[in-house]
């Protein structure tokens, strides 16, 4: 694995959000004197806050799952994330809804989801489930070292046997397909299926190897931090400030400083910063803009679709809501065709539902509740633009809550107390290209080795993190990105292979007593 040449002792981390911290965890581990620089008010980028009228709000994920790569950054200082974060296991994982009116618990313990398959579905589903289950363990145990927590340096570093058991499990078909070859009811499939809209492509068009993200959230785990998915950045922040972090927020950095080949500064406004090497956590369209150059690459970059999100205070909720909601729509196919190729914006969308409150009612005043509200839509290069969008937003917004109310939840609108909608015209102007928060799209040609790699070619000494590099788009993929830049600055120690992880029984407690994956780099 390539490292940077020359000194390392002074790394300026651009961009306090959750690559940019776990960068600068692992490099201080490492010990490396780290500054860290965030234009934001607050550390945390996209996994931010909003606060109204009493409500706190995630402004970023809600889905938190492989908390024991958070565990890794703060293993790195020698601090435990359960000192830290109080991190609450959901069960069930998700609560899915289907346009017939028939209901999934999904359970990431193998017994209990086993016995809601066949309550849902019957012996010879759950049967099917169980086989699944295990496909998709193999699968990770099969990805995780190799190809997604690894610094690529050239295609060729796939030519190795764990290539050879990916294509034995399935790896390079369809994840549609594949999915189907253990479930045959649709209802099912579509709730192993749907995390390809994460990674940008349809579940028709993704490969199997993608049904990793499934093994994330239905076999892994999913949890709650208390205060939010916001507590976890805010925590990594106090811990790195502990460990002798400078963190400077309100600060945007305006350019770099070069001296041939390598950037021998960081200028925030008037403030100039010396520094020995550089880790870019700041998205790829701003470190581009920094770095006055972006790769050459047969083709452009492809960006994943975007999102509408209604953040919504009531002075109620529905009993038929879960922590995390699934409402899935009866369409499918044509969907996904809206989303990635024609740039409709759904008309019969599937939704992401999140009720934090359920959990911690301490989020929003005495007798209240929040609801997130998560509508996937066109990113702005297929579908309408910014200047569009700040005019369909309103309209949106109203249809998105007279569809809740047809679903269930009776007088939604009416509930409403405090509200922030986000649409792609608002992603667009924080800076993420094409308007959508979940950067490039995972296709063949955007993954592993083929994606922006972290490493920048004619400048010595920077490093990217974040979603649009290695590894790519979600809480984990992020967390390890800024793992993997920081190898970049110090080298990997040896690091043992890793097994396939399985839900705790008892929450925190049970993760404090999990052993961190390997070694921090």
């Amino acid at each position: 694995m390539r490292t940077l040449p020359g000194p390392t002792d002074h790394v300026v981390v651009v961009g306090a959000g959750l690559a940019g911290l776990s960068a600068a965890l692992h490099l201080l581990g490492a010990g490396r004197r780290v500054t860290l620089l965030e234009r934001e008010p607050s550390p945390g980028g996209l996994a931010g806050r909003l606060e109204r009228g009493g409500w706190r709000m995630d402004t970023g994920p809600t889905v938190l799952t492989m908390p024991h790569l958070a565990e890794e950054a703060f293993a790195a200082v020698g601090e435990r994330l359960a000192d830290h974060v109080e991190l609450i296991p959901l069960h069930p994982a998700y609560r899915a809804r289907f346009a017939d009116g028939s209901r999934l618990d999904v359970h990431t313990g193998a017994e209990a989801m086993a016995a809601e398959v066949e309550r849902f579905a019957g012996a010879r589903e759950a049967v099917g489930y169980r086989r699944l289950r295990a496909w998709l363990e193999r699968l990770y145990t099969v990805q995780m070292r190799a190809f997604i927590d690894a610094n690529f340096d050239s295609p060729w570093q796939l030519l190795t046997p764990d290539l050879a058991r990916l294509a034995g499990l399935g790896g390079f078909g369809r994840l549609d397909a594949a999915v189907g070859r253990h479930l045959r009811d649709p209802r099912l499939r579509r709730v192993f299926s749907f995390q390809a809209l994460y990674a940008g492509v349809a579940p028709s068009r993704a490969l199997a190897a993608y049904a990793v993200i499934a093994y994330m959230d239905t076999v892994a785990g999913v949890w709650f931090p208390r205060g939010g998915v916001h507590a976890l950045p805010e925590a990594m922040a106090r811990v790195a400030a502990k460990a002798g972090a400078e963190l400077r927020c309100g600060r945007a950095v305006t350019a770099l400083e070069r001296s041939g080949g390598r950037i021998t500064a960081v200028r925030a406004g008037e403030e100039r910063l010396p520094c020995d090497a550089v880790v870019l956590a700041c998205g790829l369209p701003a470190a581009y803009g920094l770095l006055g150059r972006r790769p050459r690459r047969p083709l452009p970059l492809r960006h994943a679709p975007s999102a509408v999100v209604l953040h919504a205070g009531t002075d109620r909720t529905w009993p038929g809501l879960g922590h995390h909601t699934l409402s899935f729509g009866a369409a499918w196919e044509s969907v996904f065709r809206g989303l990635v190729r024609t740039g409709e914006p759904m008309s019969d969308p599937s939704l992401l539902i999140t009720r934090p409150t359920a959990t911690d009612p301490g989020l929003a005043p005495p007798g209240r509740h929040l609801h997130y509200v998560l509508a996937p839509c066109p990113n702005t290069a297929v579908g309408p633009g910014p200047l569009r969008w700040r005019e369909l937003g309103p309209r949106y917004r109203d249809a998105l809550v007279a569809e809740l109310e047809r679903r269930g939840l009776e007088g939604f609108g009416s509930a409403v107390e405090e509200e922030c909608l986000v649409t792609p015209a608002d992603w667009a102007a924080r800076g993420h290209a094409a308007g959508t928060p979940f950067s490039a799209a995972h296709t063949l040609a955007q993954t592993g080795p083929f994606r922006p790699r972290n490493l920048v070619r004619g400048t010595e000494n920077a490093v990217l993190a974040g979603a649009g590099t290695t590894p790519g788009v979600g809480v984990p993929p992020v967390l390890l990105s800024g793992k993997l830049a920081a190898a970049r600055v110090t080298g990997p120690p040896p690091r043992p292979r890793p097994t396939a992880r399985r839900a705790p029984a008892t929450g925190a407690d049970a993760l404090r007593r999990r052993r961190p994956e390997g070694s921090p780099a």
